[in-house]
């Protein structure tokens, strides 16, 4: 009797259990990437709208689109893949079993729960709609519509509590029309019927027709991240070695100031002139006439061009004449294949990732109208951002500029009145000029007077790796003294068990040098390069303001060291390792233990990620595994 009574107890509550739990999100395949498409119409655009995520069709022609962060592609194999995939999808989100029945009026402040949900004819969203994963990120929302499905203006769907886009799914069997300001979530599946956004609306999500026109006019609309979406990260940056430490310079031409111009950085030309700069409001070394610092400089630019130049584009922005015009740019290689006028405002999106990289490469010349702005979101740092120019480039008044400008054989003929460019300005032929601009490199360099970043060296080894020391280690010297020789013809004597501490930018390898470096005693010195002295450690950085831990050996064969700042010491900890498609490797608690060394031994060499939670606090930082 028991017995019988606990298996009808358990049947009881799996019954209390939702069906929406095994709701299952559809493969999208290559329609993932689309964020606009019809197998079979024609997909058009009016006004300025702001696109994140492929554009096509597979039958038809897409018109009327301005740059699109995304490939256009029409009646292509691409185009015939994802019209492939787009049946596939649909046939499951038709075949899938509801086991909720909604009234066709959505909104008003409904709340739905993750689950499968059916209405037997025309539906519509009126109001807020909130869909409410109760915790679970992986809750997984199908709507099925089996007629029309139409919004009110100013209508929205509401994530809560763990939901994402990239689990919505509406499969509607007619016409879609979003009336204007909308705010849609979700992938949207119309069958056999065409889709229709107006002015102000926005989704987070795809419009996918597998048999309808798709229009929209002046809309945002962009394609939802997780889910196992790739994390964008962006090419590989070039290595800029000596070309790091100048904010303004020309290796052949004059490099020249009117008015009260701000510079952070060095200043100079490796041909020519520079002059009508102010020593006082110069953070850094003004180089009157050429000198081996601008020398290397110029065949180190060489190399950053040529790195950039043959960098292969994701992206063609097709309509240069129009840049700007508040574009929202992902981290890629983009190729604007035309001289290119910027208007207003460019955003350049991280996606939360801060070493993601952004190129632009721009075959012809670039000029920006005046208060135009690159403004940096959701972590992009200018740092991260290259710009490559083939002709001359004029940043007219009052504009806010970022990243590093890489201009081949034409003149930077004008940082004009009021410019804010928080990067560098760097040609390789011509002629370069300010007027009362302020000019910041995005990093600290061998500037005089100015104490960059510190790296900290664990110790001196011969040929093993070492990882996992403490950062600030006394290093012990054999025979009482060691000594790290300069090019420059200096050198840094240690003494055994001196600390020393390596600047940023220092090299270190298997027969290590170093560029530059602070003893504990204080002495700052700054070299340009350095001659083969002793093999050395992996170098540790320091931490950064805006982050909680690090990482290092980056790159690595096998093992790399994970530290936290003393403040996540007594935060329960989970770190997290993924693949570059998202999957998970590895998933681990750290409670009371601020330095932990992993090993990624045996996997694929690649690019990995690395997240970590402590209480509030998320980061993700990228890992190269050799």
């Amino acid at each position: 009797m028991k017995k019988q009574l606990v298996s009808s107890l358990t049947v009881f509550l799996l019954l209390l259990i939702p069906i929406m739990n095994f709701a299952q999100a559809p493969p999208l395949g290559t329609a993932a990437g689309f964020v606009l498409f019809s197998s079979v119409g024609a997909v058009t655009n009016t006004g300025i709208s702001h696109l994140t995520g492929n554009v096509g069709t597979n039958s038809g022609s897409s018109t009327g689109f301005g740059n699109v962060n995304g490939v256009m592609h029409d009646n292509d194999g691409a185009s015939a893949q994802c019209s492939a995939d787009l049946l596939i999808a649909y046939n499951i989100l038709n075949s899938t079993i509801p086991n909720f029945f909604p009234a066709p009026l959505f909104g008003n402040g409904q709340t739905l729960i993750a689950g499968v949900y059916s209405i037997s004819g025309a539906a519509t969203l009126n109001g807020t709609l909130k869909l409410d994963a109760l915790g679970n990120p992986n809750g997984v929302f199908i709507i099925q519509i089996q007629g029309s499905f139409s919004t009110a203006a100013g209508s929205k769907v509401q994530l809560i509590n763990g939901a994402v886009a990239c689990n919505v799914f509406w499969k509607v069997e007619g016409l879609v029309s979003m009336a204007s300001g909308t705010t849609m979530r979700g992938t949207i599946i119309a069958n056999n019927a065409a889709i229709v956004m107006n002015t102000g609306d926005t989704l987070e999500g795809r419009a996918l027709s597998t048999a309808g026109a798709v229009t929209l006019d002046g809309v945002m609309a962009y394609t939802p991240v997780g889910c196992g979406s790739p994390v964008l990260t962006g090419p590989m940056a070039p290595a800029l070695a000596s070309t790091e430490c100048y904010a303004l310079f020309s290796s052949n031409g004059a490099v020249t100031n009117t008015g009260v111009t701000h510079v952070t950085g060095d200043v100079g030309t490796n041909v020519g002139l520079t002059v009508g700069f102010d020593p006082l409001l110069v953070t850094g070394t003004i180089h009157p006439i050429p000198d081996g610092s601008t020398a290397q400089c110029a065949a180190d630019l060489l190399d950053v061009y040529n790195y950039l130049n043959i960098l292969p584009y994701e992206i063609e922005l097709l309509y240069p004449a129009q840049f700007g015009n508040n574009l929202v740019l992902t981290p890629h290689t983009y190729l604007l294949n035309a001289a290119t006028t910027f208007t207003d405002t460019l955003y350049l999106n991280a996606m939360g990732y801060p070493n993601a990289v952004f190129v632009i490469k721009i075959n012809g010349a670039l000029s920006t109208n005046s208060y135009s702005k690159v403004v940096l979101i959701n972590g992009a740092q200018a740092k991260n951002v290259f710009w490559k120019i083939e002709g001359a480039v004029s940043i007219n008044s009052y504009s806010i500029f970022k990243g590093t400008i890489i201009c081949n054989n034409g003149a930077l003929g004008s940082l004009g009145t009021g410019v804010i460019l928080d990067g560098r300005a760097l040609t390789t032929t011509g002629a370069l000029s300010t007027a009362a601009a302020t000019v910041t490199m995005p990093t600290v360099c061998c500037t005089a007077g100015v104490i960059p970043n510190t790296l900290l060296v664990t110790g001196i080894v011969s040929g093993a790796e070492t990882v996992c020391k403490n950062a600030i280690q006394t290093i012990t010297v054999a025979g009482g003294r060691t000594t790290f020789q300069v090019q420059s013809g200096g050198s840094v004597t240690m003494i055994a068990g001196q600390n020393i501490r390596l600047l940023y930018g220092t090299k270190v390898s298997a027969g290590g040098y170093l560029h530059a470096y602070i003893t504990t005693s204080g002495e700052y010195c700054c070299s340009t390069g350095a001659s083969k002295s002793v093999e050395m450690s992996e170098v540790i950085p320091e931490m950064t303001a805006g982050t909680f831990f690090k990482v290092y050996p980056n790159a690595t064969s096998d093992k790399f060291c994970l530290e936290l700042d003393p403040t996540c010491k007594d935060t329960k900890v989970m770190v997290q390792i993924f693949g570059m498609v998202g999957n998970l490797i590895l998933n681990k608690d750290l409670i009371n233990d601020d330095r932990h060394e992993f090993s990624l031994g045996g996997k694929t060499p690649g690019i990995y990620f690395i997240r970590v939670m402590a209480g509030n606090r998320l980061e993700t930082k990228k890992i190269v595994l050799k």
